[in-house]
């Protein structure tokens, strides 16, 4: 039933899934889109549609990989223009004081290897290109490890998707013949046993008459 509705969905969105989900995979941190809905949820559904022909892995791959990169350093810039002044605006204080501290404190921790780290948990993916960018990380030394991150969290979402949609696709045939299986397995022990129980009653009968 799932299976099925995937499906239909699928097949309404159709090709817009390309745009929608590397839509959001840009949004993520460009625009601070990962605080409501994080990019992963539409790289892994658009991974799952992969499996079932409407969109092409390695075209979606290739799109969430390249949405992400160009997201981040969307980000960056921002977060160097802009980042004072955004910090302390509603938006700023909306996002939180304690979650500006931890991403201060990671980055400076972790240098440019916050920037790949970051990219793996959603509070930090979020912030850390505008951080990076706030705090006047050089651009090549951003763009190394947000091009690593980006190869990682995009392609590795699509694929993932696609996994759990052919493994979700084996359970289902699993599902539709265990049922048989368990039903095949009970009846013959059941028959096992009766044999079983008929033989020694004929063979307690069998020694009764010969006493």
């Amino acid at each position: 039933m799932f299976d099925h509705v995937m499906r239909q969905i699928g097949d309404a969105v159709g090709l817009w899934m390309y745009l929608i989900a590397g839509g959001l995979a840009f949004a993520e941190a460009s625009i601070l889109v990962g605080f409501v809905l994080p990019g992963e949820i539409a790289l892994l559904v658009a991974g799952y549609f992969c499996r079932y022909g409407q969109l092409d892995l390695w075209v979606m791959v290739v799109v969430a990989i390249v949405c992400a990169i160009a997201g981040d350093s969307v980000g960056f810039e921002f977060g160097r223009w802009f980042g004072p002044p955004l910090r302390r605006s509603r938006v700023g204080q909306f996002i939180g004081e304690s979650r500006w501290a931890a991403v201060d404190a990671f980055l400076r921790r972790h240098g440019g290897k916050a920037v790949f780290l970051g990219r793996l948990t959603a509070v930090l993916r979020a912030l850390m290109p505008s951080m990076a960018g706030m705090s006047r990380m050089r651009y090549a030394t951003f763009l190394v490890w947000n091009a690593a991150g980006g190869i990682l969290w995009g392609g590795g979402c699509v694929l993932l998707g696609y996994a759990f949609a052919s493994a979700l696709n084996v359970v289902s045939e699993y599902l539709t013949w265990l049922p048989l299986g368990i039903l095949a397995v009970a009846l013959a022990g059941y028959l096992a046993i009766h044999l079983r129980r008929k033989r020694k009653e004929r063979a307690e009968a069998a020694a009764g008459a010969s006493g």
